[in-house]
């Protein structure tokens, strides 16, 4: 019986440390080792953690042919930096990363996100880099085979605005709001939290 015992106590400590490194280990937290190749305006290459802009980064990933969640989100980011001060303005990097490389162009991703904010930047970059972000950051994005539809397919995936570092450190998530107001307190209590 001690025996049993003793199994079911080690294997529940070993999930648990599983667990623990899953949700805490370093992939989430530590800024990107790699320079991944992203394009914008016009399709010309950006760093999107350039290390010489202090600014926070608020990223959204999506892709321009999404048909509710993206515009919905993005909206309300848009509503979110309306209300912002000049002060608060500057702290922050608002972006708009493409998870449709493959339809999504640099300068369509950033004629996407100008639709909604004008200091909102679009972005695109291989399949492969996109892969390896979204990854960074647990996003959950799959291609979805669409039946008799013009679009072919479309992307079904996760919706959270994340708070980067300039390195690309996550320093919080915000999950999808149909209110802006979280997104304002987020944004605002990034000082109070020395974050920037």
């Amino acid at each position: 019986m001690k025996k049993s015992w003793l199994i079911i106590m080690l294997f529940a400590f070993i999930i648990g440390l599983c667990a623990n490194y899953y949700f805490n280990g370093p992939s989430r937290h530590q800024p990107p080792t790699q320079i991944l190749d992203f394009k914008g305006s016009d399709n010309k290459a950006v760093n999107i953690f350039d290390p010489q802009d202090p600014r926070i980064r608020i990223v959204y990933f999506g892709f321009t042919r999404c048909p509710d969640v993206c515009p919905t989100s993005l909206a309300m980011l848009s509503a979110a930096l309306k209300q912002l001060n000049a002060a608060e303005m500057k702290r922050i990097r608002p972006m708009f990363i493409t998870l449709d490389p493959e339809r999504d162009s640099g300068d369509d991703a950033q004629k996407y996100a100008h639709y909604f904010h004008s200091k909102m930047e679009g972005f695109s970059g291989s399949l492969e880099a996109t892969k390896i972000l979204a990854n960074r950051y647990g996003v959950i994005f799959q291609k979805t085979e669409l039946q008799d539809s013009a679009l072919n397919y479309t992307i079904d995936h996760s919706s959270y605005f994340y708070f980067l570092k300039p390195d690309g450190t996550l320093l919080k998530k915000v999950p999808h709001t149909l209110n802006p107001q979280p997104l304002i307190l987020a944004i605002q209590n990034l000082e109070k939290d020395n974050m920037t």
